[in-house]
Order: structure tokens, then sequence, then C-alpha cells
């Protein structure tokens, strides 16, 4: 009797503690809509156009330009870009690239997707897109893994004909990213996310309130919509508890099952 009411009990734990692991293995909202997404691309890492998880960045350009947006991704956010091209009605053969770059502006690769395509003569658009790695809260120096912080998306053509440079285009842009939860967790978190500007208003140097001001003028504005995850916490702890629950309950079932009914009964000698 008393196994079985501390089993039901850790069944109620258990489904109690499941519940924030849930949540957190559900894609990321996005925001309510795209009334503030930009319509202008930028045209170098320092002048690319932030926009938010979620949004659908506009811009037009001409075929040979490269644009430039950025966007935010925390740790344990897994990343997809997309990318379309609307091309004029008479154009030669083009093939357009959209490349990844995070806050230390190395290239990420992608895990799947089309991420270069060609568009033949006479076709109206042209859709690209990259599935990135996860981000990790923390790597070691040497590796290439993605980091929380600002993300660049680069989109161009490459190979263009001499006659389709300066052709008008039209493009979108848009992040969106999967949660995956604890299971890319690791043991460790960057300081601070690597954003513009961040290590400009990290530093200690003395200076003017003026001077401070415009130093705060160049981080970026852009960030998850609750804000940089610390790093520590993730649904792993959830499920490491459900484990030490499922541990406790293993001994005592296992005890109540081996102790028998109590000490045996002593027989008087002669009996």
């Amino acid at each position: 009797m008393r196994f079985t009411r501390a089993l039901s009990a850790a069944v109620v734990l258990l489904g109690l503690a499941a519940a924030p692991a849930a949540a957190d293995s559900s894609p990321s909202a996005s925001p309510s809509g795209d009334g503030d997404a930009p319509t202008t691309a930028g045209t170098s890492f320092r002048t690319a156009t932030e926009f938010e998880q979620g949004q659908a960045a506009t811009a037009s350009g001409a075929a040979g330009d490269y644009l430039y947006w950025s966007f935010p991704a925390d740790a344990g956010q897994r990343p997809t870009v997309k990318a379309t091209v609307k091309l004029p009605e008479t154009h030669a053969a083009q093939t357009w690239r959209v490349d990844v770059y995070d806050g230390l502006r190395r290239r990420q690769a992608c895990q799947w997707g089309v991420q270069a395509r060609t568009a033949d003569a006479g076709t109206s658009s042209v859709e690209l897109a990259c599935v990135l790695r996860t981000v990790r809260a923390w790597t070691e120096p040497w590796a290439n893994d993605p980091l929380p912080g600002t993300y660049y998306v680069r989109l161009t053509a490459v190979n263009v004909p001499t006659s389709d440079l300066g052709v008008p285009v039209s493009a979108e842009v848009r992040a969106d990213s999967k949660d995956i939860g604890g299971a890319a967790a690791v043991d460790g978190s960057l300081a601070e996310p690597l954003v513009p500007g961040i290590a400009v208003t990290s530093g200690t140097g003395s200076a003017s309130e003026d001077d401070e001001d415009d130093r705060g003028a160049v981080l970026s504005a852009i960030e998850p919509e609750d804000g940089w995850s610390s790093g520590w916490w993730s649904d792993r702890w959830v499920w490491s508890g459900i484990g030490a629950v499922l541990a406790a309950l293993a001994g005592i079932g296992g005890y109540a099952l081996t102790r028998g009914s109590g000490r045996p009964t002593r027989v008087p000698p002669g009996a």
C-alpha cells in the first residue's frame, strides 16, 4: 500500500516536471506581425539592416549588389534562413546565393537547404534556404560552432552576365528558429552575446559621459523576444530531476519486494 501511494505521487511529480520541458522544446514564437519589418538592406556587415526573427524583411536592389541583413539568435536555437528573389521578365541565367555569418563574421555551414540556385532565363523567382546548426552557449576557441549573438545574412548573385548587371530585382528574407532545448546544452556560457558594439560598451577604460553615450549608441538594438538567456538553465535539469525521482522509486520498489514479511519467528528449543 505504501509503495502504491509513493508511485502515485511520483507520477504526479513526473507530469509537473515534464510540463516545462515540453514548453521549452516547442518552436519559438514569432512576432505578432510584420508592421515594423524593414524594407531596405545594407551593403556591408557594418550597415546590415536589423530585423527580428519571424519578420519578413524586404528590399529592392540590382543584380550584382550585395544585400545584408542581421538578426539575433540565442543559445539552444536552430535558425532557418529563407530568401526569395523576384526577377524581371527578361534576364539571362543567374545564380543566386545566400550566406549566413555569426557575430564573429565567420561563415556558418548549412546543415541542409538549397543555399545556391540558378535561375534560368525567363524564371520569375528563385527561392533559397539555409538551416544552421544549433547555436551553442559556449565553445572551444578553435571550434567554428555558432554562438549566441547577431547573425548576418548576405544575399547576392554570382557570375552575373555583363548584360544583366544592374537589372532591378526585389528580395525577401525571413529567419525562424526551432528551440532544441536541453539536447544542445553545454557546460559554460559566453560572458556577453556576440553583438555589434559589445566589446566597446564592455570596456573598463575611463571616459567622459558624452563618450559613454556615443559608445552605447553603437550597440546592436536587436535581441531575442525574451532577452538573452543566461546559458546555465535548460530543460536538461528537468530531465535530470526526473531521472533522480525514477531511480529513487526503483530503490523503494526493490526494497518493498525483497524485504519479506519481517524477521522470522523464533522456534523455542526442544519444541
